[in-house]
């Protein structure tokens, strides 16, 4: 709080009107409005180069998963084959697979 008694420093001044409201800020112009459009730009283009890192994380999870997948449905169909043929030499027709799905 030193700080704020510091006789060399400038004091904050509060331009108000005469009825005790805020003027406003006066609008950029020349250099400071250039610097001002150009990171409203700068900024729109980080948000798409975020949007578009995420995007290529998800197609490179899922490109590591999808040979996972690939093999665990290969096992699986490998096991109903084998276990159909296994119920044929034993004289057992099979009843088809049936695929149920609730919503």
């Amino acid at each position: 709080m030193w700080g704020m008694n510091n006789p060399t420093r400038p004091r904050p001044v509060l331009d108000m009107t005469p009825e005790g409201e805020f003027r406003e800020a006066p609008k950029p112009r020349g250099f400071n409005l250039l610097l001002a459009r150009m990171g409203g730009i700068a900024m729109l283009i980080a948000v798409a180069a975020a949007g578009l890192l995420l995007v290529a994380l998800a197609i490179f999870f899922i490109g590591l998963l999808l040979p996972i997948v690939i093999a665990a449905g290969s096992i699986a169909a490998l096991s109903l084959w084998w276990r159909r043929r296994q119920l044929r030499k034993m004289g057992i027709e099979p009843s088809p697979v049936r695929i149920i799905l609730r919503r």
